[in-house]
């Protein structure tokens, strides 16, 4: 594994979701006047309407904050020398697994034992 090119790649993205995240804010607060508590002679429907669409834009948010701190995790696991290891049972995790998620914890075979049941301990 190229660690210079792992780096650039996990920093391009943290910056992608930086930038995601300083669009979403300037939308929410200037971009859409009005949406923070509607008009009064606005019907039911327009309100609801505005309602999901903040609902929307902050389960985005979540999302987006919980990708970034996978990736600046994985900045951070590349700094210590454990970037490409399984957190659970230390094997390395396969090129292809990081090549389709960078920021990937776990080898294939904990995560699927981690998407059938989040709560279990694992192991080998």
């Amino acid at each position: 594994m190229d660690s210079a090119a792992t780096r650039l790649r996990l920093e391009s993205e943290r910056n992608r979701l930086l930038g995601v995240l300083a669009a979403a804010g300037s939308l929410g607060s200037a971009g859409a006047p009005g949406r923070a508590g509607g008009h009064p002679d606005q019907l039911p429907a327009e309100q609801a309407t505005e309602t999901l669409e903040r609902e929307l834009d902050s389960s985005v948010e979540v999302r987006v904050r919980a990708e970034l701190s996978e990736v600046e995790a994985a900045l951070h696991r590349l700094d210590l020398g454990t970037y490409g290891r399984c957190e659970i049972c230390g094997v390395e995790i396969a090129e292809d697994r990081l090549e389709a998620m960078p920021a990937a914890r776990l080898c294939l075979a904990d995560q699927a034992r981690a998407g059938r049941d989040p709560r279990a301990r694992f192991g080998h």
